[in-house]
């Protein structure tokens, strides 16, 4: 059976269908819970990550600082959350955080705008003027937190395998369509698709190890794994070449490690 996330817009329900079908098929159900456990193992300030996920409108604004920190720690965790597939993410960010693994069953929770209003009017005392410019506000914050972290655009429906209009059926019928896609073939597991999966986990889980640590966290480095073996290139402050192969080295999984990293010298920076 396949990895499940769900992603809807600012209305309602997507939490819980997404425990209904957890329950069903005996799989776990997270979300926002993978970014407070992303801050804590990789040293992300969680008050930054609120500002990246936060629900309001105006995190825009206050975000000026690289998101790949962010990315990569979150795709790390999810990934560990994932490793033995039995999962409903149910969020804004994880449909692209496991983007390219073939079993992962991607589903987007969408419906027109009038049945949302009536969905956030149901929760919180706001008049319909107010709910319609709140939905419209958030759509447009995830829109730009998404294209920022990982250039896509969440209302392109070829990045997900389900649209269900929550306008047209109950959730009840909703959780049945979703454990129905999740038995078809085309989204089981394979060898080349768990290989995909184990590869992003591991090379993810490495890049931000470097990341988080105080040394290499500001270098410009890409990491990639082919199994076990763990290929890094990219830039380093110079003297810690050496400090990269070694955290490379002690995080589990690894069995070989590839360096293609060059340094620059301090004074470099200066200019003339």
């Amino acid at each position: 059976m396949p990895i499940i996330t769900i992603y809807q817009g600012a209305s309602g329900e997507g939490q819980e269908l997404a425990e209904t079908v957890a329950q069903a098929l005996g799989y776990g159900c997270v979300g926002r819970e993978v970014l407070v456990e992303a801050s804590r193992r990789y040293r992300i300030p969680e008050a930054k990550l609120n500002e990246i996920v936060e629900k309001g409108p105006h995190w825009w604004e206050r975000l000026l600082q690289d998101l790949r920190p962010y990315r990569i720690a979150l795709q790390a965790t999810l990934c560990e959350l994932a490793h033995d597939g039995k999962v409903v993410y149910h969020g804004h960010l994880g449909h692209e955080l496991l983007s390219g693994i073939g079993h992962v069953l991607k589903v987007l929770l969408t419906a027109p705008i009038e049945f949302r209003i009536e969905q956030v009017r149901a929760r919180q005392n706001l008049t319909d003027v107010a709910v319609r410019h709140y939905i419209e506000e958030v759509d447009k914050a995830r829109s730009r937190r998404l294209m920022a972290m990982f250039g896509a655009d969440w209302r392109d429906p070829n990045r997900f395998d389900l649209i269900l209009n929550m306008s047209k059926m109950r959730r009840e019928g909703a959780k049945r369509v979703i454990i129905e896609a999740a038995k078809l073939e085309e989204y089981q597991p394979t060898p080349a698709s768990n290989q995909a999966f184990n590869d992003l986990a591991l090379g993810s889980r490495v890049h931000a190890t470097l990341i988080a640590s105080p040394d290499v966290q500001g270098s410009a480095l890409e990491v990639r794994a082919e199994g076990g073996h763990i290929h890094v290139k990219g830039r380093v402050d110079q003297g810690l070449e050496d400090e990269v192969a070694k955290l490379v080295r002690n995080v589990p999984g690894v069995t070989k490690v590839t360096t293609d990293v060059y340094s620059v010298p301090p004074d470099a920076y200066l200019g003339p």
